[in-house]
C-alpha cells in the first residue's frame, strides 16, 4: 500500500493580512453607524441632526479610511 500525504488547504492570506481586515470592517462599520439617523418620523418636520457633523465628516472619513485599510490588507505580503 502506498502512503498518501495529506496536505493541509493552505489559507491565501496569513494572520497579518486578516487581522488588518478585522480592522478594516471594525472602521467600516463604524463610519455606517454613525452615518445613521437624524431623520425625522413625520416627512412635514425638517430635522436638522442630518447635518451633523459626524454624518458630514466623521462617518464618510471613516468609512474611507477602511477601505484604505482593507487594500492595504489585501496587499501586503505575510510572509516578510
Amino acid at each position: 500500500m502506498k502512503e498518501e500525504k495529506i496536505q493541509k488547504p493552505a489559507f491565501i492570506f496569513g494572520k497579518k493580512n486578516y487581522t488588518f481586515m478585522v480592522v478594516g470592517i471594525i472602521f467600516i462599520a463604524l463610519g455606517f453607524i454613525f452615518m445613521s439617523g437624524g431623520g425625522s418620523d413625520n416627512p412635514a418636520i425638517f430635522n436638522e441632526d442630518i447635518y451633523n457633523w459626524q454624518r458630514i465628516r466623521l462617518a464618510p472619513t471613516l468609512v474611507i479610511m477602511g477601505l484604505g485599510i482593507e487594500i492595504y490588507a489585501i496587499l501586503v505580503n505575510p510572509k516578510k
